[in-house]
Parts: structure tokens; sequence; C-alpha cells
């Protein structure tokens, strides 16, 4: 089975700094769109950083912008997200995604890990 391990989530008070891991297995770390999402209580999942597919372009949400930074260690087929400057704003749970499209026959392969919470409060 296809698993996604998040690490490194936890309490934190505003302003400060967290870095949060997915742990892939290499076929799907190589292969794969890599990204992460988040989903704060009574809210919408919402894509908060991610690489864009057939590159290591990347995107985020403009509510992360200048704070965040998705980043890879190919070697340890593990991807990170750097959020520094944390507002109470970004208390959500944070999950790894893994994405790919057969082009053939237009199945999209979609991957979730179990979410790791982030919280920030002072």
């Amino acid at each position: 089975q296809v698993r996604l391990v998040e690490s490194g989530g936890g309490l934190v008070q505003p302003g400060g700094s967290l870095s949060v891991s997915c742990a892939a297995p290499g076929f799907i770390f190589s292969t794969y769109a890599m990204s992460w999402y988040r989903q704060a209580p009574g809210k919408e999942r919402e894509l908060v950083a991610g690489f864009i597919s057939g590159g290591d372009s990347t995107n985020y949400a403009d509510s992360v912008k200048g704070r965040f930074t998705i980043s890879r260690d190919n070697a340890k087929n593990t991807v990170y997200l750097q959020m520094n400057s944390l507002k109470p704003e970004d208390t959500a749970v944070y999950y790894c995604n893994a994405k790919r499209r057969d082009f053939v026959t237009d199945r999209i392969y979609n991957y979730w890990g179990q979410g790791t919470q982030v919280t920030v409060s002072s």
C-alpha cells in the first residue's frame, strides 16, 4: 500500500518557525507531483505549496508567500515545508499529497498522508 508519512507538527508561538516533513516511497517520490495542503477547523482543504508537475518550479498560496518554503531531499525521498513567521491563522492539519495523471487512461492517482497538526498560539 502507498503510504505518505508526515511528521514535525506541534505547538509554536506566533512569529515562530516550524518545519514539517513527508516521507514517501521512492517510486512515488520520483514520479509524482508532491505538495502540501492544510485544513483548518470548519474550513475546506487548501493547497499551501507544491512542486509544479514536470519540473522543479513551485507555487504557493498567497497567504503564505514569503513565509513558507517547500523543498525536497531526493536522497531521503522526503519533502519539507519550512514555515516561518507563523500566524494563528496558519493553525491547521497539514497534509502531504502525491499526485500523478495517467494520460493514456486519463486516471488520476492521488495519495495523502495522515496529516500532522500545527497549532500557532501564545
